[in-house]
């Protein structure tokens, strides 16, 4: 397996030199690493996108949370594969990614060995894959798997195609977001031949969706592959009802379909990005009847130990008997008839 070449950041100015120098024992621990183009975004210090890409003295700040809440060590039968759920399993083919983002869930693992998946741990993943028919779903995750280049990435694929239960393939990318010039007609036009196969990207901010990556979703997109997105709720970065409107109607004018709002995983290093789910609930209470319902995502908590994905919604509901009582998106409370219990 191979990895694409591109450029990192020239670091933009004295600033961004000086806050890498101040801060070398964060960036020890935990490196930094952006692209030329997601660097380029950044508009002032302190700004959406440099919370997001450069360090933070708080990182060192949090002993109270894990390496690897969602227990994905234990729930790794073979190395390289999580096996979570019983229809579908996760493959870090790549630890490798244009930009380290600070509130990664794998941040334990970032820049820590800079390979992608080696030929014999996909050997070994295809074959644990192909000896459990309740598998049905694949996501290719990482680091990125798109960084991979394009033989890398069709040897996977067709290794997962040739297993005749792996009905769908997913790929988890922030490529659009942090490096869109990878996406190609060539990219575009390998990854149709594996349909189907679905897209689910990671805008966290309307500033990332710019000229160039709206085009990138839109070549994946005219290539049939489905676009989904999930987006992290950051403090500091989107935790406002504005700005999560504003993100999530213009990922649908670039046909990407809010998928996930997540509420941020206990990890290690992460802990200053953390908002209440109280403030999670209040946006998506914001956005429900405001915005199309094609706008608004699943807000989800995925459980510490490896226990799952939890929605949660913000309405309050009150049954009695046959009757619930509900809120409104305005605040109004409402009764409503179950229809489904038969009437005496």
């Amino acid at each position: 397996m191979h990895y694409i070449t591109y450029n990192t950041a020239t670091l933009l100015n004295n600033t961004i030199m000086q806050c890498i120098v101040d801060l070398n024992k964060v960036t020890t621990r935990y490196p930094v690493r952006l692209s030329g183009y997601y660097a380029a975004l950044i508009r002032s210090p302190g700004d959406a996108i440099w919370k997001q890409c450069m360090p933070d003295t708080r990182e060192l700040e949090d002993h109270f949370q894990c390496p690897d809440p969602l227990d994905e060590k234990n729930l790794s039968p073979v190395p390289g594969l999580i096996h979570r759920y019983p229809d579908r399993v996760v493959l870090l083919v790549s630890n490798r990614c244009p930009v380290y983002c600070r509130f990664c869930m794998r941040k334990r693992l970032v820049g820590k060995a800079d390979l992608p998946m080696g030929e014999d741990t996909l050997r070994n993943a295809l074959q644990y894959i192909a000896s459990h028919p309740s598998i049905h779903d694949v996501i290719l995750s990482g680091g990125d798997p798109l960084m991979l280049d394009d033989a890398s990435l069709s040897k996977i694929l067709t290794g997962l195609r040739a297993i005749s239960h792996v009905a769908i393939i997913r790929i988890g990318t922030r490529i659009p977001v942090t490096l869109p010039e990878r996406i190609t007609a060539d990219l575009c036009n390998l990854l149709k031949t594996f349909h189907p196969l679905y897209i689910n990207t990671h805008f966290n901010h309307p500033d990332e969706i710019t000229v160039d990556s709206s085009a990138a979703c839109a070549m994946l997109a005219d290539a049939g592959i489905p676009l989904g997105n999930q987006t992290v709720l950051l403090k500091g970065v989107n935790d406002s009802v504005d700005t999560m409107r504003s993100l999530m109607t213009g990922l649908l004018a670039l046909r990407v379909k809010p998928y996930y709002l997540h509420q941020m995983d206990l990890v290690q290093g992460t802990a200053h990005f953390r908002t209440s789910v109280h403030a999670g609930l209040e946006i998506i209470r914001g956005l429900r009847g405001h915005i199309s319902g094609l706008a608004v995502p699943h807000y989800v908590i995925d459980l510490p130990g490896g226990k799952g994905k939890v929605a949660v919604l913000p309405d309050d509901v009150e049954i009695d008997g046959t009757t619930l009582h509900l809120r409104t998106y305005t605040g109004e409370r409402l009764t409503y008839q179950d229809v489904t219990t038969p009437q005496e």
